[in-house]
């Protein structure tokens, strides 16, 4: 394990990854949460609720603005996860799932996110791999809460 010079975590072998359970690995840039990525979203999945997509009438609705879907903000997650671990000689990696999704707070258009993880857990794998579990909260900048903490598996394996 190392750390470049742009202060991401480098991942370079399963033993690395072992060793960076409980390493809080920093946050990213921020970005700001538009309404055309939030109508993009809507378009990809076919969700196009008032909330998210109707400026006019989510005014007058309970948050007063249109909301992001839960699920895009899940999406950030591997937006973020890139910016904040390399790697270095890894073969192949494969998003295995997630645990404990949450979206603890609504998050208006307009508003800047960025993302902040923590290595979980992780155990070693045949073939040279790992299955490592990282925790990515979707921080809202100036709340409180996130709006969305996600415990992401990959599974990653080196040369």
């Amino acid at each position: 394990m190392s750390t470049h010079s742009n202060s991401r975590l480098c991942f370079d072998s399963v033993d690395s990854v072992l060793a960076a359970v409980g390493q809080e690995l920093g946050v990213t840039d921020w970005i700001e949460l538009t309404q055309q990525r939030i109508n993009t979203f809507a378009d990809a999945t076919g969700d196009h609720q008032w909330i998210h997509v109707d400026p006019e009438r989510a005014k007058s609705g309970p948050f007063g603005a249109c909301i992001a879907h839960g699920y895009l903000l899940l999406s950030l997650a591997n937006l973020f996860l890139p910016q904040l671990v390399t790697y270095q000689r890894l073969s192949l990696g494969v998003n295995y799932g997630c645990d404990k999704v949450r979206f603890p707070l609504p998050v208006k258009v307009g508003s800047r996110l960025r993302g902040q993880g923590q290595v979980l857990r992780a155990e070693s794998m045949q073939q040279a791999g790992v299955q490592v579990v990282v925790r990515i909260s979707v921080e809202v900048e100036g709340a409180d809460k996130p709006g969305c903490v996600v415990d992401t598996i990959s599974r990653l394996y080196f040369e």
